[in-house]
């Protein structure tokens, strides 16, 4: 299950974002989404478990805590728009 993680500290590197989700379950990929023209983070990014009872249990322990002063927001990520 692929889910969507926003409201990231512009700091956080994608080892810190698997290492978040890596205390709930198994995740296969921790991606930070970067602006093109400037390399800095959008302050979004995507995280994959290919376990979905995990994925559940990710969004339900990480929704709303604390990051690196920032409550997160973690809900299943919608398809991209063709």
């Amino acid at each position: 299950m692929k889910l969507f993680v926003g409201n990231l500290p512009f700091t956080i590197t994608e080892d810190e974002l698997r290492d978040a989700f890596v205390s709930v379950g198994d995740v296969a990929s921790a991606k930070i989404v970067v602006d093109r023209m400037t390399g800095k983070s959008r302050g979004f990014g995507f995280v994959e478990m290919p376990n979905d009872e995990q994925a559940r249990t990710a969004i339900s322990q990480l929704h709303d805590r604390e990051l690196k002063g920032r409550k997160l927001v973690v809900n299943e990520a919608r398809p991209k728009d063709a």
